[in-house]
């Protein structure tokens, strides 16, 4: 992908509301996917519509909760691949997905519900205790605090300096590339994300999907233009 594509993607991306779906929207998912697909993204997005006006920390909150409800599913059994990286409504709509799949999703969610990209990473670890790699989403309260770690191995969102059992490899968003220094969050700025070629390409479909849902439901408007039937976040399988 050429550095002007990736611009335009994130550009878009970063656009507040390009993830609220219109009732259309919806129910076209629900007829190609079923109703418990339905019903997943109508609680997202109640969720996204509503949690503009919380707390960071109510907002890693919910959305951890939320996402860690879904079947955790390695790619093999999930996609029939060794590697994918799947969009938020892949990993909604199929009701599961891998680390680096439940990271994306918390990733756009909380990007959507106002948490600047600047906060966020997707982080690369090693799970000692698994002897593996992992991924988790970390947010920075402030540039140079020990980051919170949304995980779906431990489910409570601890300071980075809490999980003895995560060993930081590197980090990256939207805007850059970090190596990191040490366990507790220290990270060097090594370049931008461009070399992930994974990214790169969730990015690119996430674009692409959205494009093909505004097209066949007038998807992407403004907030609100439908109610879930509860406001819980309890997933419906």
């Amino acid at each position: 992908m050429n550095t002007l594509l990736v611009f335009l993607c994130w550009s878009v991306l970063c656009s507040a509301g390009e993830f609220t779906l219109t009732k259309s929207a919806v129910e076209n998912i629900g007829l190609e996917h079923g109703d418990y697909a339905y019903r997943r993204v109508v609680v997202w997005q109640e969720l996204i519509n509503t949690g503009a006006q919380l707390s960071d920390t109510e907002k890693l909150d919910r959305v951890n909760t939320f996402i860690n409800q879904l079947e955790f599913s390695n790619d093999i059994v999930h996609w029939g691949i060794e590697d994918y990286w799947a969009t938020p409504l892949q990993t909604l709509v199929t009701n599961g997905g891998d680390c680096e799949d439940f990271s994306i999703a918390k990733y756009f969610t909380l990007l959507e519900m106002g948490i600047p990209a600047e906060r966020m990473r997707l982080t690369y670890v090693k799970a000692l205790h698994l002897n593996q790699a992992h991924m988790v989403l970390t947010y920075y309260p402030t540039p140079e605090a020990n980051p919170l770690v949304l995980d779906n191995l431990d489910t409570r969102i601890l300071s980075s300096d809490k999980r003895d059992d995560l060993l930081p490899i590197y980090s990256f968003n939207g805007d850059g590339l970090w190596l990191a220094k040490s366990r507790l969050g220290g990270s060097r700025h090594v370049g931008n994300p461009e070399r992930l070629e994974p990214w790169q390409d969730v990015l690119a479909r996430i674009n692409d999907e959205l494009t093909t849902v505004a097209k066949a439901g007038d998807a992407l408007e403004s907030a609100h233009t439908y109610t879930a039937t509860n406001n819980s976040d309890v997933l419906i399988r």
